[in-house]
């Protein structure tokens, strides 16, 4: 047996005002007049947020526009502008939700890997370590903070680059900044943690590691989403330690069926990972019974709209270009199915599934 050997984030800081020791941190980071380049959410730009980053000699905020998943070509361009502006930087910051943490994991590591970001999807494609990177996060959910991944939509495919390389050096937990998460996004981002669990904890690939900590990240999501008619400061304290173990749930095991067809969604409609896990999750009573009876108490508790219909008028083509890019997840589909998955999940049965949606 082949047992992997994780490589996971280096230093971790957690609590309320730990945002304020940024500068502290990045100071021994800092590699001569070599800028500090602070990738933002683009939600944040006008707000008060920006004005708490610590900026130093030729430091910059880049708000970076996270309407859609990042792209290749996004994460190529902005790798490609810092080389012309700087030559080099001293390290990367994405501060916001796993899209801009993905990007920033993506430009660290193109700073220094040739070519396209494109060329590195997959697993351990990468074989140069990026500039230092930070995580700051502003929504609690994806993990994309822990994990050794960053999600990336390319020319032909939505798919990670996987790699020891990939994760974050330093990461920043501070709850006061997921504190005014507008309600429908802090449910959609919270419930990417609650279905990555069910989908780990009742997958194939199930550890006693992975168990430990997805059995507390699932505690915790339904504590929140469950037991709280109001929300509370501790609300944000527990969500945002239910993405970090969610995160390190998957980190030695695998997601499922809500994320591999979420994935041809994404690619082809560019619907937000967070709700296109919801909109799926809606539809797998035969995959997660317990799992999709809960999340529904979920929806209907708290209040939140789940879009139906949006695969009602894809053509033929469409809908063989969102199977494609799902069956091309197999890791997903052999923890959710078994190693004879294949025979199990047709694109017949696949493609009935996205009917659905």
């Amino acid at each position: 047996m082949q047992f992997r050997n994780l490589k996971l984030v280096s230093n971790v800081v957690f609590g309320r005002g730990s945002f304020q020791q940024l500068d502290e941190i990045l100071a021994p980071k800092r590699k001569g007049d070599a800028p500090m380049v602070f990738l933002v959410d683009h939600f944040f730009e006008g707000k008060a947020l920006p004005n708490s980053i610590p900026l130093r000699g030729k430091d910059a905020i880049i708000f970076a526009d996270v309407t859609y998943e990042p792209k290749t070509k996004q994460v190529d361009a902005l790798a490609e502008e810092l080389k012309n502006t700087y030559g080099t930087v001293s390290g990367v910051i994405g501060i916001g939700g796993g899209s801009t943490l993905d990007l920033a994991k993506a430009v660290s590591l193109m700073m220094r890997n040739p070519g396209s970001s494109a060329d590195y999807q997959g697993w351990d494609l990468v074989k140069v370590p990026g500039v230092y990177k930070v995580g700051i996060p502003t929504l609690s959910g994806t993990g994309a903070e822990v994990s050794r991944t960053t999600v990336l939509t390319g020319p032909t495919r939505k798919l990670g680059m996987n790699s020891d390389f990939t994760p974050f050096d330093q990461i920043i937990l501070d709850p006061e900044l997921i504190k005014d998460a507008p309600a429908n996004q802090r449910f959609y981002t919270g419930m990417d943690c609650y279905i990555h669990c069910i989908e780990s904890l009742e997958g194939t690939y199930i550890n006693e590691f992975s168990r430990s900590y997805g059995e507390k990240a699932l505690q915790l999501c339904q504590d929140v989403f469950l037991n709280n008619p109001t929300w509370t400061d501790a609300c944000d304290d527990k969500l945002m330690m239910a993405s970090y173990a969610g995160g390190m749930s998957i980190a030695y095991s695998q997601v499922g069926v809500a994320h591999a067809v979420s994935y041809g969604l994404s690619f082809l409609l560019g619907t937000k990972h967070g709700i296109g896990n919801c909109i799926v999750m809606n539809h797998l009573e035969e995959y997660y019974p317990a799992g999709v009876q809960e999340f529904k108490q979920m929806v209907a508790q708290n209040n939140i709209h789940i879009p139906q219909g949006i695969c009602s008028n894809l053509s033929d083509e469409q809908f063989d270009a969102m199977i494609a890019v799902s069956l091309g997840m197999k890791p997903l589909w052999e923890n959710a199915l078994g190693k004879n998955w294949e025979s199990i999940m047709t694109k017949e049965k696949l493609r009935a599934l996205y009917e659905k949606l």
